[in-house]
């Protein structure tokens, strides 16, 4: 016969788990929603950016690298050189009221809380992979709401593995912990969910109607090439989500394109990367161009500054004459209706509320406290 003791495998020390002492039987089981996006630094200084930084490119998921040689290049050079650059960047964009991304993805948050009161009753929470708020701290908001049955939805339309997988990690980390761990069911992508791409062609649409309308390039975050070749589905999914917003627009093949920003270091990327296709663009004579990034859920520093202000002065220096961003969906009407609609679908075949009536759920209490339960 086999025994199972409690103890750490790592320190050999007794593992806690996250109990809950105040549990009050006859309460109803709740269902929560988590809704993760990639996250921010606190403030648009050098040691906030260093901190934000050393927590996000030291997740394996980001980047997959022997850990010792990373960990040399990362605290030997990249944290001392990139956080002042990146500051400078944040502080470009930066509002009096904090972090644009932080701030669009609360607000979308609570779009989805209200959307998805329409569907069925739960608690719908923000996290955040790196900075705050935390998933860690999240989770805990979830747990002391009773929830019992949860979805996570990452909100990145395209799966990949640096973005959705991390968040998978985290999330199951963190419920490793839990000794009464809720049914999980987690939404790995939603490239072509109907609603999405209709969202999407939406926003593209009403933009047009008030500002002047150029060459369709939507561009995606990239990756290293060598995450696709070892099975990442993220590329496909990026041309697939841009080939069927532009179906829906009904543009010409020639009307579009597709690109891929935000490349880092000596290592080979998803190509053509955007600057470089923009000044291709603009020196071929394309000199008018929308672009719109469909794989942010919300406005941040890479559509901000890095597409709406630097590749703007870069694509008008090599002789372009028009260029428009497209914002992003961010807490439209249209958007927290797809992201409430997925997680009621995500979310169906559990029971939305509890079955018993209140004077059942009573008794229920009655008899726990006569076994000798505390509440």
């Amino acid at each position: 016969m086999q025994f199972s003791f409690p103890f750490s495998h790592t320190t050999g020390r007794m593992t806690s788990y996250l109990g809950e002492p105040s549990y009050e039987h006859g309460s109803g089981a709740a269902t929560g929603a988590l809704l993760v996006n990639l996250g921010t630094p606190d403030a648009p200084s050098p040691a906030a950016v260093r901190r934000f930084l050393a927590e996000f490119l030291w997740d394996p998921r980001v980047v997959e690298a022997p850990r010792w040689l990373w960990w040399l290049a990362l605290h030997g050079v990249i944290l001392r050189i990139r956080p002042a650059r990146s500051a400078h960047a944040y502080g470009q964009i930066w509002t009096p009221e904090g972090s644009p991304l932080l701030l669009y993805t609360r607000a979308l948050v609570d779009r989805v809380r209200g959307a998805l009161l329409r569907h069925m009753p739960a608690t719908v929470v923000l996290g955040m992979t790196y900075g705050s708020p935390g998933i860690p701290a999240a989770l805990e908001q979830l747990r002391s709401a009773g929830v019992r049955r949860l979805v996570v939805l990452p909100l990145y339309p395209q799966y990949s593995g640096s973005t959705t997988a991390s968040v998978f990690d985290r999330v199951t980390s963190q419920l490793q912990r839990w000794r009464w761990v809720p049914e999980l069911r987690f939404i790995g992508n939603y490239h072509d969910e109907p609603g999405y791409i209709d969202a999407v062609a939406a926003s593209i649409r009403e933009h047009w109607r008030t500002h002047e309308r150029g060459h369709l390039l939507f561009s995606f975050h990239g990756v290293p090439r060598r995450y696709l070749l070892a099975g990442d589905p993220y590329h496909c999914q990026c041309l697939k989500s841009a080939r069927l917003v532009a179906e829906r627009l009904g543009l010409d093949a020639g009307a579009w394109s597709v690109s891929f920003q935000s490349q880092v270091g000596r290592e080979e990327w998803l190509r053509p990367y955007t600057d470089e296709t923009l000044v291709k663009m603009a020196r071929a004579g394309q000199r008018r161009v929308s672009i719109v990034c469909p794989g942010f859920a919300t406005d941040c520093l890479e559509t901000l500054e890095e597409i709406a202000i630097r590749n703007r002065a870069l694509f008008m220096a090599n002789g372009g004459e028009y260029y428009d961003y497209i914002p992003a969906l961010n807490a439209g009407d249209g958007h927290a209706e797809l992201l409430a609609a997925l997680i009621a679908r995500h979310a169906h075949g559990w029971p939305v509320a509890a079955t018993a009536t209140a004077a059942e759920l009573e008794e229920s209490r009655r008899r726990a406290l006569r076994q000798g339960a505390a509440r």
